[in-house]
């Protein structure tokens, strides 16, 4: 590289904070939020093909195009004493972090549909070979994923007012941002509903290119802290059961 071609700085993950205040430090991190969201959103689409999972990232990046197209209509100006880029209204952090909690809590407490009891699916014999038998587990109930919303939530909330303390955005530009992130993902949530009731759901996941890439409508219905959970028992179980013979 030639040393007199001037530096850029990568202003995606670059906050300014003042180093003397550890509110300030912490509100620097809460800020790569929405970064840090996109690496779970693009793992777990990758790994589980969830296509629950897969439509949610897809509102969230329209959320962030409907973002870029507000700040450019409106155009109204950052705080004074900043050093970010672009517009400030309204708050593509408040946008984003507003659209993440709302949809999580939508599908929390509204479409996941979890069954009330799931028992093992190992056979008789390989559960007294492993003394596991009549093992129940028990999915989250209504309250835990309710609290789990709220706390969804609180870190949103928390994430849209750092950008206020960091002297990125104005409260009026914070509050508006997070009204298009919640009123983006109740938009969103009702298309991809009315998508799921009218089939069309359905039909796409029998295309041969998304059964090729094997996507799947399991999270509704599956409880997530059992998924995989009862092969991986039946596994275990059928290993003692052979070191026994």
């Amino acid at each position: 590289m030639d040393e007199t071609t001037p530096l850029a700085s990568l202003s995606v993950t670059h906050v300014f904070y003042d180093p003397n205040d550890y509110v300030s430090l912490v509100c620097a991190y809460l800020a790569l939020l929405p970064q840090a969201l996109c690496v779970v959103y693009a793992t777990l689409v990758l790994f589980t093909r969830e296509v629950e999972i897969g439509l949610m990232f897809a509102g969230q990046l329209a959320c962030e195009v409907i973002n870029f197209a507000l700040k450019r209509l409106i155009k109204e100006d950052r705080p004074r004493r900043i050093h970010g880029k672009g517009y400030g209204m309204p708050s593509s952090h408040a946008q984003f972090v507003a659209f993440w909690s709302i949809s999580l809590a939508l599908f929390l407490l509204v479409r996941h549909r979890p069954p009330k009891v799931l028992r093992g699916q190992t056979t008789a014999a390989a559960a007294a070979a492993a003394g596991a038998a009549n093992c129940v587990h028990r999915p989250w109930s209504f309250l835990e994923r309710f609290a789990v919303s709220v706390a969804g939530i609180v870190i949103a909330a928390a994430t849209a007012w750092s950008r206020i303390y960091l002297n990125y955005h104005t409260p009026k530009q914070v509050v508006v941002g997070y009204i298009a992130g919640a009123i983006s993902a109740a938009g969103w949530f009702a298309i991809t509903s009315l998508a799921r009731h009218v089939g069309l759901l359905e039909w796409a996941l029998d295309t041969p290119i998304a059964r090729a890439f094997r996507l799947r409508d399991l999270a509704v219905q599956e409880d997530m802290c059992q998924a995989g959970w009862e092969k991986w028992e039946q596994k275990r179980t059928e290993a003692a059961t052979s070191k026994k013979k």
